[in-house]
């Protein structure tokens, strides 16, 4: 969607509700276009800079005071569109690093980490920034900045932050030449130990990703 049709022609570009509004809808555009799978070989460092970017507009959020809706109760912005297709099509382009493990607080001791994966964090991601988009649309300018704001700081500000660690330490470990341990048999259905996460011996990086992501078949 253009900024012709996303923004009023009356509406400064400058203004802080309209740059977050952009960073926002080139989020959900790139990745709906990652999704697709037509180009897997830059899939990875694609999603790196579109989550960095879309980091960017949350940092700008959390450092915003608060934002207060215009109305006591958030207006009903129609039915949530399905994420489901986005998310197994992500699935299967990132088959082979989908799967990464994570310490939800770090400022929680010793807390052992857990499994998640990146398709299932950028769907979340989506489904919030989707939901403020229906409000942007639809003239709620106050009610969208404010779902952003707090959405960020109470989930998809967390789950992109990981994101962002997942997808950079892959980049990271191609362009160092440095293979992944092995974590296949990693899943999220897996139970934890009591201080330890179980991971099973495999290989990461299978064959079918080695050339598009730069590593050598081990």
């Amino acid at each position: 969607m253009s900024d012709a049709t996303l923004h009023s022609t009356t509406q400064d570009p400058d203004d802080f509700a309209v740059q977050i509004a952009d960073q926002v809808e080139s989020f959900l555009v790139a990745v709906t276009e990652v999704a697709k799978g037509d180009e897997p070989d830059s899939a990875v460092p694609f999603l790196l800079l579109e989550v960095s970017q879309l980091l960017l507009a949350g940092g700008r959020l959390g450092a915003h005071e608060d934002i207060v809706p215009d109305e006591r109760y958030e207006p009903d912005p129609g039915p949530e569109p399905d994420v489901d297709g986005l998310r197994e099509n992500l699935a299967r382009l990132l088959e082979p690093i989908d799967v990464y493990s994570e310490v939800f607080d770090p400022y929680e001791p010793r807390k052992a980490p857990v499994p998640a994966r990146i398709s299932d964090d950028l769907a979340d991601v989506i489904t919030d920034l989707r939901h403020g988009m229906a409000h942007y649309r639809a003239g709620r300018t106050t009610e969208a900045l404010w779902w952003w704001q707090f959405s960020y700081f109470s989930n998809w500000g967390a789950t992109a932050s990981a994101t962002l660690r997942a997808l950079q330490s892959v980049v990271a470990h191609v362009r160092l030449n440095q293979p992944l341990e092995e974590l296949d048999g990693l899943d999220t259905d897996q139970g934890l130990g009591d201080d330890t996460l179980e991971i099973e011996a495999g290989k990461v990086m299978q064959q079918e990703i080695a050339r598009p992501l730069g590593l050598r078949p081990r």
